[in-house]
């Protein structure tokens, strides 16, 4: 099916009464519009509220064409969305299309020896740990279960086996695209290379994936938990633990969590997030004795654990309630410097809540220019997160905003999978500009009228 991208830009009555018989024409999959009954539960994306004209969701490769040409031939604002999880609402619109990926969700093993996973583009994480647990598989993903494949690996994903097995999108090896033009592409190092480089950390800009397939590895149980300190103990805790982690086994992968809002803000414990991929309790607890000797522990409940056990629940916010997060990179030489701000900003009053991820290892291993995730060779990624009404929000934005003043010269790039705004500087973060550049012409040459805007945005060459 080709899409009417000729008439793109036009609003036209007659023009959207053809389009829409189109739609209701080829379009197998359920469409919900305000009124239905799935309304007010199909409307908006886990995080972000949204008011769409329409909700496709399409049982198939067939539909996916066809919701794509409606939304080129209506010229209707078009949202992709996979988990819903996106911070910055990439998962919703206002009198625009939204196109649910939820029913494609299928996950098969489909080479046992090469452990070759197809994964269909609406799948979550979550469904994905449980459907290869009893294979002894696993794919190196995110921390929550609710979370899109295709969201998380498009952008990044960096999760519980990052520092061993690398990112999600380190293990993905063909995806199947629907185009703008409405063409069904297979991309591979084999097949359209330069399309399959983009969607590695391109996000959505190129297409819609409507199967991924990855190479997953072999996986035991688990050692999963948080061992946690005292307030007091921040400096001394977040330094000791970002010099460990450079030495550490690469099984290990932490996370470390300070000035939670909802646990006492600056006297909030230290929470230190672990895994340990391995069931070897000898070999965990040399991994791990060296972060329960940095303070003064006071709980600690690591244990042996199914990989999919330790995948959260994502949680939707109350109504009214919104999240604003700022995500940058660390490099070695920077750590010191960016420790202390955030030691100094986590111990007092009206702090974002912070967390602190390593990197490194095997993440770093990839060369910077195999993949349009261009952010190799950072130490760390740090996150702050501030959440409440509009109003609140909007009230503390100057002291977020000085906070980050004060962070940004010691930073590098940004993680768009943890941003709640897709500004130009945004973009210009999570995009340097050999990457930005040599991804607008692949752009220009997979959607050259950018009908895929609802992302951290690269407009055509």
């Amino acid at each position: 099916m080709c899409s009417n991208i000729g008439h793109h830009g036009r609003t036209d009555k007659t023009l959207m009464t053809s389009a829409t018989e189109n739609l209701r024409r080829d379009f197998g999959g359920d469409i919900i519009e305000p009124g239905s009954a799935d309304y007010e539960s199909a409307s908006g994306a886990m995080l972000v509220p949204g008011s769409p004209a329409y909700v496709l969701r399409p049982g198939n490769v067939k539909d996916v064409r066809a919701a794509i040409a409606f939304a080129a031939e209506s010229s209707l604002p078009l949202s992709v969305r996979g988990g819903g999880h996106s911070f910055a609402g990439f998962g919703t619109n206002n009198s625009g299309v939204v196109i649910d990926l939820g029913r494609l969700s299928g996950v098969d093993i489909i080479d046992a020896d090469r452990h070759i996973v197809r994964i269909g583009g609406g799948a979550t994480w979550g469904a994905v740990a449980d459907a290869l647990q009893p294979h002894g598989l696993a794919i190196s993903s995110g921390d929550t279960r609710s979370v899109g494949v295709g969201g998380l690996t498009l952008s990044g994903g960096i999760g519980w086996k990052a520092r061993e097995h690398g990112l999600a999108l380190d293990a993905l090896v063909a995806a199947e695209v629907v185009t703008a033009a409405g063409h069904v592409l297979r991309a591979s190092t084999d097949e359209n290379p330069d399309l399959f480089w983009a969607l590695r950390g391109g996000g959505g800009n190129f297409g819609i994936v409507t199967a991924f397939e990855f190479a997953a590895h072999p996986s035991t149980d688990v050692h999963f938990g948080r061992i946690t300190f005292p307030a007091a103990e921040l400096s001394t805790v977040l330094r000791g633990w970002a010099d460990y982690l450079r030495t550490a086994p690469e099984e290990l992968t932490s996370i470390i969590n300070f000035a939670n809002p909802f646990f006492g803000g600056p006297d909030a414990p230290v929470e230190v997030l672990v895994t340990y991929d391995g069931d070897d309790p000898e070999s965990a607890a040399a991994a791990l004795d060296p972060i329960r000797k940095l303070g003064t522990v006071t709980s600690d409940d690591v244990t042996l654990k199914p990989y999919a056990e330790i995948l959260v629940e994502g949680i939707a916010p109350p109504p009214g309630i919104r999240f604003a997060s700022r995500a940058a990179f660390v490099g070695t030489e920077s750590v010191g410097d960016v420790l202390d701000i955030l030691t100094e900003v986590g111990s007092a009053a009206g702090s974002p809540s912070i967390s602190v991820r390593t990197v490194g290892a095997a993440v770093s291993r990839v060369p910077d220019d195999a993949t349009a995730y261009a952010h190799r060779q950072a130490e760390l990624m740090f996150v702050t997160a501030t959440a409440g009404p509009a109003p609140a929000l909007e009230a503390s934005r100057p002291a977020q905003d000085t906070i980050w003043e004060r962070l940004t010269p010691h930073t590098t790039g940004a993680y768009a999978n943890f941003l709640a705004t897709a500004t130009d500087l945004d973009v210009a973060a999570v995009y340097p500009p050999e990457t930005r550049k040599r991804l607008a012409s692949i752009k220009h040459q997979f959607d050259p009228t950018n009908l895929f805007t609802q992302n951290h945005n690269i407009t055509p060459e």
